[in-house]
C-alpha cells in the first residue's frame, strides 16, 4: 500500500502501527522510548489519499470517523507523526505545493472588511459554552507566559496580561486601544491594575456582547468599552496600543495597511505592543494549512519576522523590543487540550461528535507544530520616538514584582 510506503521512510523515531482497512498490521519506527501509538483505518481508499495529501485528509478522515486511535490518543498519535515528519526536508510534491499556496495567497488572504467579519464569526461566534470548557476563568485565547513549568493555565495567562502590561508602560488616564479585544478580560485588566482608559474592537459578536456585560459587571464601563469594529474603521489617537493573537488573521498583503494605521492611531510618544505567532525560519507556508484553512481559521498566515520588520520600518515604526516564545503556546495548547477531553461530554450537548473531533485534532495539532516544527509567538514593542522606553528591560521585571 502507498501509505505503508510513506510510512516507512517517514517514521524513524517512536513506534506507529497502524491497522489497514483489509485488517493487516503495518509497524513503523523503533522502540527507543519515543510515543508510540496505533491507528485503524475504515476505508480502503485511506490507503492511497493519506499518502498523497496527509496534511489535509488526515485531519478529514480523523474528523468523519474513518481514522481511529486504538493504543493511546490522538495527541499520541499526531506526536509520533509530527515530530518526525518535522525532521524530513521537504519533498518535490511538498514544495510545489508551497509554490502554488504561495501564488494564489493574494486571493485567499484578501482581507475586506466582509471577508474579515465572516472570518471571524467562523470561528470566535461558536457557542460560548465551547469556550468555557478549556480556558481560563479570565477566557484568554492566545498563548499563556509560563514563568515556571509547574505554573497552571491561570497563572500562565495572568503572566501573559502582567507581562504585555509592563512592556506598556501604564500611567493612570492615558487612553489605550486594544485591537482584538476578543471576550475583553486583557482591557478589563489594564484599567483594574494602572487606571487607564480602555477602548477594544472585535469583529466577533459574540465576544463583543460578553465583552461589554464583563466591563459593566466590574464597574469599569464608564472607561472600558467594547466596540463591534474592524481596526481600520477606528479614529483618534491612543497613547497605547496592544494587540494580541490579532494579527495572525489579516494576510500578508494587508501588513502594510495594518502598521501604517498604527502609526496613524498612536500618540507621537505612545508605546504599541503587538503579540503575535510567527515563525522562526524563512516565509512560507503554514504547517497544515488546508486543513486549518478550511475548518478553523479561514484566511489566516503565519508570519516571519523577515516579512514583518521590513513593513513596520516603512510605516515609520522603531522597534524597541523583540521577545520570542518558545514552547509558550505549546504548553498552553497541551493545557487546553486537557481541558476540553476533561469536558467533552459537556461539547458533546452543544455540538456533534464530528465537531468534538475536529478540536480534539485542532488543538493537538497546533500543539505538536509549535512543540517540533517553526512555530513560536513574537512580542514586538513599538515607538514613534527614540528615548520613548528605558534604555534597559530592568522596568519590564520591576513592573511585574510589583503587581504580582
Amino acid at each position: 500500500m502507498l501509505l505503508a510506503r510513506f510510512l516507512s521512510r517517514t517514521i524513524k523515531f517512536g513506534r506507529f502501527t497502524v491497522v489497514d482497512a483489509d485488517g493487516r498490521v503495518h509497524n513503523f519506527g523503533s522502540d527507543d522510548g519515543g510515543p508510540t501509538s496505533t491507528i485503524r483505518l475504515h476505508k480502503r481508499s485511506l490507503h492511497t489519499t493519506l499518502a498523497i495529501n496527509p496534511k489535509l485528509y488526515f485531519g478529514e478522515a480523523y474528523m468523519d470517523g474513518l481514522v481511529t486511535v486504538e493504543d493511546g490518543t490522538i495527541r499520541d498519535c499526531l506526536e509520533v507523526i509530527i515530530s518526525n515528519v518535522a525532521r524530513l526536508e521537504p519533498t518535490l510534491h511538498e514544495r510545489m505545493r508551497c509554490w502554488l499556496q504561495r501564488l494564489i495567497r493574494p486571493i485567499t488572504q484578501h482581507n475586506t472588511l466582509a471577508r474579515a467579519r465572516k472570518n471571524v464569526a467562523h470561528h470566535y461566534d461558536l457557542s460560548y459554552a465551547l469556550y468555557d470548557v478549556f480556558l481560563d476563568s479570565d477566557k484568554q485565547y492566545s498563548c499563556a507566559y509560563f514563568e515556571s513549568p509547574d505554573d497552571s493555565i491561570e497563572q500562565a495567562q495572568d503572566a501573559k496580561k502582567r507581562h504585555l502590561a509592563a512592556k506598556l508602560l501604564l500611567k493612570p488616564g492615558q487612553k489605550v486601544l486594544d485591537i482584538g479585544s476578543g471576550w475583553g478580560g486583557l482591557g478589563i485588566y489594564l484599567a483594574q491594575v494602572a487606571g487607564v482608559d480602555v477602548t477594544g474592537v472585535t469583529l466577533s459578536e459574540e465576544q463583543h456582547q460578553i465583552s461589554r456585560t464583563r466591563a459593566v459587571a466590574a464597574g469599569l464601563d464608564d472607561r472600558v468599552r467594547f466596540h463591534l469594529n474592524d481596526y481600520r474603521e477606528q479614529t483618534g489617537q491612543f497613547d497605547r496600543i496592544v494587540s494580541v493573537g490579532m494579527f495572525e488573521h489579516i494576510g500578508v498583503k494587508h501588513y502594510g495597511e495594518f502598521f501604517t494605521k498604527l502609526t496613524e492611531l498612536l500618540a507621537d510618544d505612545g508605546v504599541a505592543m503587538l503579540h503575535t505567532i510567527g515563525r522562526s525560519d524563512e516565509p512560507g507556508v503554514t504547517e497544515n494549512k488546508a486543513w486549518i484553512q478550511k475548518y478553523i481559521f479561514p484566511g489566516g498566515h503565519i508570519p516571519a519576522l523577515s516579512e514583518v520588520l521590513p513593513v513596520i520600518e516603512r510605516a515609520g515604526l522603531i522597534v524597541t523590543d523583540i521577545e520570542v516564545l518558545h514552547l509558550h503556546y505549546a504548553e498552553t495548547l497541551k493545557a487546553w487540550y486537557r481541558r476540553f477531553t476533561e469536558n467533552r461530554d459537556k461539547v458533546a450537548t452543544v455540538y456533534d461528535e464530528r465537531f468534538c473531533r475536529m478540536w480534539e485534532y485542532y488543538l493537538t495539532a497546533c500543539e505538536m507544530s509549535f512543540r517540533y516544527w517553526q512555530n513560536n509567538v513574537f512580542q514586538i514593542q513599538l515607538v514613534k520616538r527614540a528615548g520613548t522606553v528605558p534604555l534597559t528591560r530592568d522596568y519590564i521585571r520591576d513592573w511585574e514584582q510589583a503587581h504580582r
